[in-house]
């Protein structure tokens, strides 16, 4: 039976499916984004406009993708491991501090795939004085004229902290390739540097993680209008977003030449599936707990990675390369 603390989680979540099913009806004035075109999906239109979403799309958003499960994980099961798991992540983080590691763990991946949610399930119980969450703005004029990496390195952790990149330096790689906000050549010098970069973080000792959270074609279109019809959630829509509808293969091409390019020996890319949230959250807590060896730690309570969500490189999305 669950207890007290996982039952409160519990219905809090079922709370706010309810509010956001109610929500959707709602028209919700979207001002700033510009012209919303409709779009076409396996044959089906999509407008971001019209409150109703598809309900072919609907069918088939949980599978896109290629997705392995036909449903959510159950949300009791899922607060009660998230809640022995964030156990886990106070006991690292202590031992963080106490032995003066430096822990970056850079999440990446398509607009909604569901970086933030980690993050904050990550970062929700950890000390806020030693744990940070990095989500850096566009680059200012005088940022622009610096070497790429510096205002990345300026949010880099001291001994003890852990410090959480909500999109990277890894934006090069993606939005700014795909959207020409820089050159060819800096973008084909972005994948070569970057690699020196990072084998010089992991030599000078820092845990460097580095996460893609990978989701559907359809899966995606769902949460963009999931925020599109919340008034909760319609901050997170941008023009760049509604610009990006027209755009996703050209975002899975750079995705895939990225994690081709940069994904090493010393510091790998773990890709996770993330059309179910809770999943994959779970996952990557797995993951980055394994990377941390610190007292008392209860394997029990951390479970095992299943190997249909997380995986390892380039190849675990069929892409060739270990």
């Amino acid at each position: 039976m669950a207890n007290g603390r996982t039952k409160k989680k519990t219905e809090v979540m079922d709370n706010e499916t309810a509010i956001a099913g109610r929500r959707s009806w709602t028209p919700v004035p979207a001002p700033g984004l510009g012209e919303v075109p409709v779009i076409e999906v396996s044959g089906e239109p999509f407008d971001l406009e019209d409150p109703r979403f598809p309900e072919a799309l609907e069918d088939r958003a949980l599978a896109s993708g290629g997705y392995p499960y036909k449903e959510k994980l159950d949300k009791t099961v899922y607060a009660r491991e998230l809640e022995a798991l964030q156990i886990e992540l106070v006991k690292a983080q202590r031992h963080v501090a106490n032995a003066g590691l430096r822990v970056i763990a850079l999440f990446e991946g398509r607009d909604a795939a569901g970086k933030g949610g980690t993050i904050g399930a990550i970062r929700q119980y950890m000390n806020p004085r030693s744990a940070r969450i990095v989500a850096l703005p566009r680059p200012t004029e005088a940022e622009r004229g610096q070497w790429y990496f510096q205002r990345y390195v300026d949010q880099f952790p001291t001994r003890g902290e852990f410090v959480l990149f909500d999109r990277s330096w890894y934006n090069r790689a993606g939005v700014e390739q795909v959207m020409g906000f820089c050159t060819p050549e800096e973008y084909r010098h972005f994948l070569k540097a970057t690699k020196e970069f990072e084998d010089m973080l992991v030599k000078d000792g820092i845990i460097l993680l580095k996460y893609w959270i990978d989701i559907g074609r359809e899966m995606q279109l769902k949460r963009f209008h999931d925020r599109r019809h919340d008034p909760l959630k319609i901050w997170k829509l941008s023009p760049m977003d509604v610009k990006a509808l027209t755009m996703f293969d050209d975002y899975t091409a750079a995705r895939d030449r990225m994690l081709r390019e940069t994904h090493m020996k010393s510091s790998p890319w773990i890709i996770a599936r993330a059309n179910d949230k809770r999943r994959a959250r779970l996952d990557v807590i797995r993951h980055l707990l394994g990377r941390i060896d610190y007292p008392d730690k209860d394997a029990r309570a951390i479970g095992t990675i299943d190997a249909q969500i997380l995986g390892s490189g380039p190849k675990f999305l069929g892409l060739g390369k270990g």
